[in-house]
């Protein structure tokens, strides 16, 4: 009777964990979600009296989005593609958000609501042109409402219901630079107004209704025009001559030409590089000479007058019509940690309509763009509000005096990624604290309790979701011993640092660098790699890890570099070299010195290497191992593949200590007129493989083929590097080598005859996974190659693998010839692909999965084993056991299999798996316009409970066990008795 209770209670306790689901409860325990738009490029506000208030911005990551005025949440939000740059936005029938992109060739309208695209037309076009936009609002009841779109040398109307092309009229003949459309008011006719190949203006009249053109003027300059023209009012334009010492007012009334020049030192007596802005400003243009403004209004009769000199302006705003005929602008003035925001009236330059000062965070950097925007007050006044783009991308609403809302817009455009662990709990903890956190652990487990038994109010599930969240602790900014809480160094476009806590995605410190700031000696800094340079081991109570912030000066091979150290925790940059001599590669080496600073070798575009941290010590460090320090080099212009050494110390007259020069070791020519090189993949250096060992079904042992010198490079044929489908199958070739970046020996090359670009590839231990696309079958193909080891084919006895008998200790060099064997397999693949990686954990002992990034911008866990090179159609029953699966042609895709569930990263670029302290999780962190963070086990979690592991019904289940052991001891004693009496 005791057995049977207890097996009872066993299968009742163990039916209650049969379900691996992700419930709806448990959506954001475990994973973040963030949504960004990137830099605003224009801005248009829709603020009518009924509805919610917007603004609808369109940025460099080709997003188009309506946010709210109030708090600055995405209404809603369009992703276009990489190579569909938006170049123009406005509001057309006050429903509509009109988009023109690609250059001129693609207009769209979208549902000003909702963000549905309405309508889209295709503009075909001669040459490529500057694309322009005009929806006219004056054209009168009896027209149709006609949107004018220039793009590719063509003016179309397109009809703002339907975008039916009503008319074409070809305008870039003879190189001519359409600049501008002009709509007078009250009239039929439009102007298309632009420059010359021989610096000539240019005036095309044309009529509305049907496209027809009235008349065309030529009018040449004698000094020559530079930069854009500038459009004060419908009738007379403005220009900087060719020396840009003097303005040129140009008017153009009836297609009638006149010039008129003005010295800009005899303006107002400044002297100095003087920039047109383009700005739209009523009746005056905006010229900045330093960082001075000079506001230069333009009167009837086409002479320029100097009306005010502002200094220290940042941003000019675009003028904004209001009630009564009046026109104000706005500017944003800038010094330190102040900004200033000035609205004035265009047609009274002395009254001010507002004049306010804000303290900002001064990491934000300069003021790159205001967009100004009219609302009324509760009094029937007006009054205004700016949106400020600033130098790190980052999007601010100022409104009465104080910024209303801000979005961190540059995490859409993140480079690179890096992580650093978080300090280790140093203080104790109190026994209050302790006392409070057993209540809120029993509280919680009788709420989970309640909750089983189908007893829990809706207030009680609630209660339950807050105290998971409560309880988790995964934001805390400390260590925990499952290394699932960590810090994410990203490096953004804009030069700014972010560090991201991984428990809730907050952001815990950013950093604009200073290194990165614009300056006379570097003209246009990028970022473009992040290393660890200091993980503290034996001092981390002591010392902060630090991260290394590569970049240069421009996008030249031999431009000026860029060094920043930065600290992890707190986000000081502690120092930074700039200018310093050019980057291409930076080599991290796996040696440290006595303050756990790692070596790194930095190569110039002269082929000499850097050591860094320039100290004594790091010198003496890399002369130990000066001949032991290879690398390699692709360039894909020449089709060259390269293996490098360092030699010994440059000569003295070229450069200091630190300074060491190399030899070219090896080279692998590809011929350019039949291969072309389109991806490379190696393996990642902090990768660990538990064993090299694969033990088969039928007891044989393969020894892996594990060396990080080993590089996949995949190429095509000249004529397939193209879109696909831009050449035939039987032109088109794909090869794929495994290259020793030691030697330069091929060890593989395969071909696949019908297959094209791009190529996504992924190395791991020995083996490599490509992406590509098959001709032939008009499908996606995933190949997989695994490298085993042929020249330990001897120690196939397990039992000495076991006991450690085998020689896998002894030393592997690149130069032994080896003798491999390669398994090799392809399967189909449904989906395009835009990013591989694959799971990494602390051990290497959990089941590979990849982490596909699919065109739909999800990203896909598969098992390695569907990519298994051994399956068959009818695997043995050893074979079963081993878990080898049965051959199909295609790899399945399931829903569960999306670690991003429903979720998208718009516009997904990386995928980064970060290896946890608990051997069976893996960290995942995709990037792109969007942020997604989870954790994923390939092999669940064999070796923890969950977090939501009922503790409660565990302990009820025992008292329960404890009771009916009891009771039944009782039931068999009294039973024993009655047969004794008996």
């Amino acid at each position: 009777m005791a057995i049977r209770a207890f097996l009872l209670c066993i299968i009742l306790f163990s039916s209650s964990y049969t379900s691996f689901a992700l419930y709806e409860d448990q959506v954001g325990l475990m994973d973040w979600h963030q949504q960004y738009i990137g830099k605003v490029k224009k801005a248009v506000f829709q603020t009518q009296k009924a509805g919610r208030k917007r603004v609808v911005v369109s940025t460099e990551e080709n997003a188009i989005a309506a946010l709210d005025l109030r708090h600055g949440e995405i209404f809603w939000r369009q992703i276009l593609g990489v190579n569909d740059v938006i170049d123009e936005i406005d509001i057309a029938l006050g429903k509509y958000v009109v988009t023109l992109s690609s250059g001129g060739s693609v207009l769209r309208a979208w549902n000003l609501p909702d963000g549905q695209m309405v309508w889209e037309s295709f503009l075909l076009g001669s040459k490529p042109s500057r694309s322009l936009l005009l929806t006219p609002t004056n054209f009168g009841a009896d027209k149709d409402n006609v949107i004018l779109a220039y793009g590719n040398g063509c003016l179309h109307a397109v009809s703002s219901i339907d975008g039916d092309i009503l008319w074409k009229k070809e305008l870039a003949e003879n190189g001519i630079d359409v600049q501008h459309l002009v709509h007078p008011e009250e009239s039929d006719t439009i102007y298309a107004l632009g420059i010359g190949e021989a610096s000539q203006f240019e005036a095309y009249v044309i009529n509305v209704r049907n496209g027809e053109l009235l008349k065309h003027s030529s009018k040449g300059f004698p000094g020559g025009f530079s930069g854009d023209l500038s459009l004060p009012t419908s009738d007379k334009a403005v220009v900087l001559d060719s020396s840009e010492s003097s303005l040129v007012s140009v008017s153009f009334v009836g297609g009638e030409i006149k010039f008129q020049e003005f010295q800009i030192s005899d303006l107002q007596g400044y002297s100095g590089e003087a920039v047109l802005l383009p700005s739209k400003l009523a009746g005056m243009v905006a010229i900045k000479i330093d960082r001075s403004l000079l506001l230069v209004k333009l009167k009837d009769e086409g002479t320029l007058e100097v009306v005010d000199t502002v200094p220290h302006v940042e941003a000019v705003s675009d003028s904004l019509s209001f009630a009564e005929g009046q026109t104000a602008f706005g500017l944003i003035q800038q010094d330190g940690r102040k900004i200033q925001l000035s609205v004035k009236s265009s047609n009274d330059w002395k009254s001010h309509f507002l004049k306010e000062s804000i303290e900002f965070d001064q990491q934000r950097g300069l003021v790159h763009k205001v967009f100004i925007n009219i609302y009324v007050r509760t009094d029937r006044t007006y009054g205004f509000r700016a949106l400020i783009v600033m130098e790190d991308h980052s999007l601010l609403l100022l409104q009465q005096g104080a910024v209303v809302w801000n979005r961190e817009d540059a995490l859409a455009s993140i480079i690179d990624v890096t992580t650093s662990e978080l300090p280790i709990q140093k203080d104790g903890v109190s026994v209050a604290k302790v006392e409070h956190n057993l209540f809120e652990w029993l509280k919680g487990h009788l709420l989970k309790l309640k909750a089983t038994l189908m007893l829990a109010t809706p207030d009680d599930v609630a209660a339950v979701q807050r105290i998971r969240l409560q309880s988790a602790e995964k934001s805390k900014m400390t260590r925990d011993h499952n290394g699932f809480r960590k810090l994410l160094i990203v490096l953004t476009r804009a030069g700014k640092l972010f560090a991201l806590h991984t428990g809730d995605g907050r952001i815990v410190w950013s950093r604009l660098l200073n290194a990165f700031h614009k300056s006379g000696t570097c003209e246009s800094p990028r970022g473009i790699k992040l290393h660890q340079w200091q993980v503290p081991h034996h001092h981390a109570l002591d010392e902060n890890p630090s991260v290394l912030v590569v970049g240069t000066c421009g996008h030249n091979s031999d431009a000026s570099g860029i060094l920043s150290f930065v600290d992890a925790y707190k986000g000081e940059e502690l120092n930074y070299l700039a200018p310093v001599h050019s980057i291409t590669q930076v080599i991290p080496l796996p040696f440290t010195d006595s303050t756990e600073q790692r070596l790194h070798l930095i190569i110039d575009a002269e082929g000499y290497g850097h050591l860094y941290p320039r100290t004594p010590e790091a010198v003496d460090i890399f002369q130990k191992e000066l001949g032991n320090i290879y690398w390699y080099s692709v360039d894909i212009n020449n089709n060259l593949l390269k293996g490098h050494v360092v030699k010994k110390n440059c000569k003295k007259e070229i450069a200091d200590d630190y300074c060491f020069e190399s030899s070219d070791l090896w080279s692998v020519i590809f011929p350019s007129d039949s291969e072309k090189i389109i991806a490379t993949s190696t393996r990642k250096l902090s990768e660990v493989v538990h064993t090299q060992a694969k033990v088969n079904a039928d007891q044989d042992v393969l020894y892996k083929y594990i060396s990080k010198n080993l590089l996949f490079l995949a190429t095509v044929t000249p004529k397939a590097m193209g879109d696909i489908g831009s050449v035939t199958p039987d032109d088109s070739w794909l090869f794929v080598y495994l290259v020793d970046t030691i030697t330069g020996r091929v060890l593989l090359r395969m071909s696949h005859h019908g297959c094209q670009g791009p190529v996504h590839a992924v190395f791991s231990e020995n083996w490599v996974v490509y992406h590509y696309f098959n001709l032939r079958a008009h499908r996606y193909e995933m190949s997989v190659v695994e490298i085993y080891d042929q020249s330990r084919a001897d120690n196939k006895d397990v039992l000495k693998l076991v006991l450690g008998k085998h020689n896998l200790s002894a030393p592997v060099s690149s130069y032994s010839r080896p003798e491999i064997m390669t398994k090799s397999q392809s399967y189909f693949f449904t989906h395009s692909v835009k990013a591989v990686a694959v799971t990494s954990t602390a051990k290497g002992i959990t089941s590979k999965q990849l982490l596909i990034g699919t065109i739909g911008d999800q990203v896909l866990a598969l098992d390695k084993r569907f990519l298994d090179p051994r399956r068959t159609l009818n695997p043995t029953q050893a074979e079963k056991e081993e878990g080898i699966m049965p051959l199909t042609d295609t790899l399945p895709i399931m829903p569960q299999a999306f670690v991003t569930h429903a979720l998208k990263v718009e516009g997904l670029r990386s995928i980064i798996a970060i290896p946890a302290k608990l051997e069976s999780t893996t960290l995942i962190f995709a990037h792109g316009v969007d942020l997604f963070f989870t954790r994923l086990a390939p092999s669940k979690t064999y070796d923890s409970l969950t977090d939501d592991f009922n503790y409660a019904l565990l302990l009820l289940t025992i008292v329960a066990l404890v009771i009916s052991i009891f009771v039944t001891w009782i039931w068999s004693e009294r039973k024993d008795l009655q047969e004794k009496w008996r």
